[in-house]
């Protein structure tokens, strides 16, 4: 079985973009009362899917996605606390149709709704709501609400606590993922999520997360960001921080996604990091949505780049299945309910 741990639904009905725009321009006092939510009938929502991320699955050859709303679209920088917790809902439940409508095929991961003034009480509610009644399996948790100022604290401190210690109640992991850019020096999914990616990654070394909560699971995706490709550097400063070898102190509970998008990428990540801590990804539908020129393939085609390494069955099982089941338990319970 090949299971994708990192899938986007990039592919919305216009009405709910428009939707996201008349609420916004409703926060900022452009309109005078707050629009409802369109009817966004079953038809439309399966017409995206079976056009896009399920005719991809097919052609691609993998057999579950795990499924989130929009990264870029969470917007927590924007809009207000109660605002953004009704964007979440409804984003949300969306997903939950989804799944509903394909369950063989998809698997849900929630948006969290947090804001700019830092409440995690709805962020923990929403939370709550999707994996007890919407059956969700894990989180998508934004380090830098701000949108690239970083005005939140870092991942360790004890401000983020109490959503750690939900989700190890509710047995879900979270993937570290920003939102939209709000700086023009700094592009959303060329710069933003990147930089994101590598600075949780010094936060963890930096801090001792995991000795307050080691049933903790992170996944920090597009392949870790600089991490892999700068390993010395990162080993370097936890000796001079007087913290434990990467191996003791991270990476019993940090993962990272194959959304690497050429093969020498992905062989170095496989190198330095080693299958048991990575987990296949491809971002469906994400980033780079062009064929590569030197391929001829897709660049988010990920699972060709892992097929050409020369990986044991055992390795393979991991990477394609084993790791996701691990760092998912919700995920592999659900599994073993339908028999898989």
């Amino acid at each position: 079985m090949i299971i994708d741990c990192h899938g986007h639904y990039t592919s919305e009905p216009p009405e709910h973009h428009a939707f996201r725009k008349t609420q916004l321009e409703f926060v900022e006092g452009m309109r005078d009362a707050m629009p409802v939510y369109p009817g966004i009938t079953d038809e439309m929502l399966r017409a995206t899917i079976e056009q896009n991320q399920l005719r991809l699955q097919r052609e691609r050859g993998t057999d579950l996605t795990i499924l989130s709303p929009r990264a870029s679209g969470m917007g927590h920088h924007i809009g207000s606390a109660e605002n953004n917790a009704e964007w979440s809902r409804i984003s949300n439940d969306l997903i939950a149709r989804i799944v509903e409508m394909f369950p063989a095929n998809f698997a849900g991961v929630c948006q969290l709704p947090q804001s700019m003034s830092g409440d995690l009480k709805p962020v923990l509610a929403e939370l709550e709501r999707c994996v007890l009644e919407l059956g969700f399996v894990g989180c998508n948790l934004n380090p830098d609400p701000s949108g690239g100022f970083w005005s939140a604290p870092p991942i360790h401190d004890s401000y983020w606590y109490p959503l750690f210690e939900k989700m190890v109640e509710l047995q879900v992991p979270a993937m570290i993922h920003v939102s939209g850019s709000c700086s023009s020096c700094l592009h959303t999914t060329g710069a933003h999520y990147i930089n994101a990616d590598t600075a949780v990654f010094m936060q963890l070394i930096q801090g001792d997360l995991f000795s307050a909560f080691p049933g903790l699971r992170l996944i920090i995706p597009h392949g870790g960001g600089a991490a892999p490709y700068h390993w010395g550097r990162y080993r370097g400063l936890a000796m001079m921080l007087d913290r434990p070898g990467l191996a003791e102190h991270l990476m019993r509970n940090v993962f990272f996604d194959s959304c690497v998008y050429h093969q020498a990428g992905i062989d170095t990540l496989f190198r330095v990091v080693g299958p048991a801590n990575i987990v296949f990804g491809s971002e469906l539908l994400g980033a780079v949505k062009a064929i590569d020129p030197e391929t001829g393939f897709a660049f988010d085609d990920t699972r060709r780049y892992v097929d050409a390494l020369s990986l044991g069955e055992v390795e393979r099982h991991a990477v394609f299945e084993g790791n996701a089941r691990k760092v998912y338990p919700r995920l592999d319970a659900r599994l073993k309910a339908q028999g898989r």
